[in-house]
């Protein structure tokens, strides 16, 4: 997402973890780093345009659009046939009520059948992926991992024509000004000539390429590796790990330094430490029993994530798990992309047991959850239905009023105590 960059999945709205929200998000400047999330809508915000008919409302954005240097010949060529698609107003207003638990996410994502082809991939491009790291310092694995889960290689990248799906969010979807500026954006990169209009897809929120970038993060970080032109991000394989690469770059992306690590954790630790924004050096957490730390510089910071609560493996992670998070602004992704890169090694397995008899909270358990914890008097945001960093927040300390371990997640249990509470 940079600009407001949000590149969308490929049309994956994959559930979330339990009590995990989700996102829409690739190539993306994140609204907030460390959401507990796996792909999906974002919240509702702004007004729509519907009041106006479609065809008022391409003529006033026509104005707007030529005001902003589109040529009349671009726009017009842009939009000609262009008619609202019911099929992305229906994805956008969708809520999926029942999630899928943060393990089967993983186990979907490094699937033995995207990990071969990862691995065959890496030794097909070995030359190109040389240059890429030369130029910008971004691991190749991290690289063809995203390749794999954006896109599944480039074989799966959205068949939905972008004008017309951006112009249909622009006119009445839940985030008109945002799906707006990135109509503009589009517009902008058909007047340079990297695509024509036909051959824009993408998925329905507008996501594009092997890479589902956004048009915004495609201005800023798209480049021509390949020397042909042209920033084809669909059809160059070189243009599109590039720009993913440049992405991360930008991200902060430390060269040679892991995502993270999967550690163990001392009796009685104190869980309410688990909160990306609490950051500290790795020789303050091995003080506080933390042990199978990553081998790096004693003053190294990290974080703790504990994506599936104290019952849970737990990892450390740093920077560069940050910076993918900067991609996609969902833990449950950056730990996938970082297990998938592992696993194309070898390794990326983890050790400890997930706690497969925990079902996730439904969506409207999630807005009931919340609901209760406000009539408690803990401040946990919009009752919305996502676990976000208020809400989680707020369960720690609903937790440490209860004498729970205070892991921020949220659970049946919980819940159900909650339910109790008057």
């Amino acid at each position: 997402m940079p600009s407001p960059v949000i590149p969308a999945a490929l049309l994956r709205t994959l559930v979330a973890a339990s009590g995990l929200s989700l996102v829409v998000a690739c190539a993306a400047e994140p609204r907030h780093p460390g959401n507990l999330s796996q792909p999906q809508a974002l919240p509702v915000s702004g007004t729509s345009s519907t009041t106006q008919s479609f065809a008022d409302w391409r003529e006033s954005f026509r104005s707007e659009a030529l005001a902003q240097g589109i040529s009349p010949q671009v726009f017009d060529r842009a939009f000609r046939g262009v008619e609202p698609d019911p099929g992305v107003i229906e994805a956008d207003r969708s809520q999926p009520e029942f999630t899928r638990p943060v393990w089967q996410y993983l186990e979907s994502a490094i699937s033995p059948q995207r990990v071969n082809s990862g691995r065959s991939l890496l030794r097909q491009h070995a030359t190109t992926l040389d240059a890429i790291e030369a130029r910008y310092a971004v691991d190749r694995n991290a690289l063809v991992a995203i390749w794999g889960l954006e896109s599944s290689f480039g074989q799966i990248m959205g068949n939905k024509s972008v004008i017309r799906s951006l112009a249909t969010l622009a006119h009445e979807g839940r985030r008109p000004a945002f799906a707006r500026a990135q109509l503009l954006a589009a517009l902008e990169i058909l007047q340079h000539g990297d695509i024509q209009p036909e051959r824009m897809r993408g998925s329905w929120a507008g996501a594009m390429g092997q890479t589902q970038f956004i048009p915004t993060t495609y201005n800023t970080h798209a480049v021509d590796f390949d020397g042909d032109g042209r920033r084809d991000i669909w059809g160059s394989t070189a243009d599109a790990l590039a720009s993913a690469a440049h992405y991360l770059q930008a991200s902060g992306w430390k060269r040679g330094q892991p995502w993270g690590k999967e550690v163990r954790l001392a009796e009685r630790f104190d869980y309410a430490l688990a909160d990306m924004d609490t950051r500290m050096p790795l020789a303050q957490w091995r003080q506080l029993g933390v042990s199978d730390l990553p081998n790096l510089d004693e003053q190294t910071e990290a974080s703790l994530l504990l994506p599936a609560g104290h019952q849970g493996p737990a990892f450390l992670v740093l920077d560069n798990f940050r910076s993918i998070l900067r991609y996609n602004n969902s833990s449950a992704y950056a730990l996938a992309i970082g297990l998938l890169s592992e696993r194309f090694d070898g390794r990326g397995h983890v050790q400890a047991g997930w706690p497969q008899d925990e079902q996730p909270l439904s969506r409207s358990q999630r807005l009931e959850l919340q609901e209760r914890l406000q009539a408690l008097g803990f401040a946990t945001g919009a009752a919305d239905g996502i676990i976000g960093a208020n809400t989680r927040r707020a369960i720690r300390q609903y937790q440490q009023q209860l004498g729970w371990p205070a892991d921020g997640y949220a659970s049946l249990a919980l819940l159900e105590r909650l339910r109790q509470s008057r």
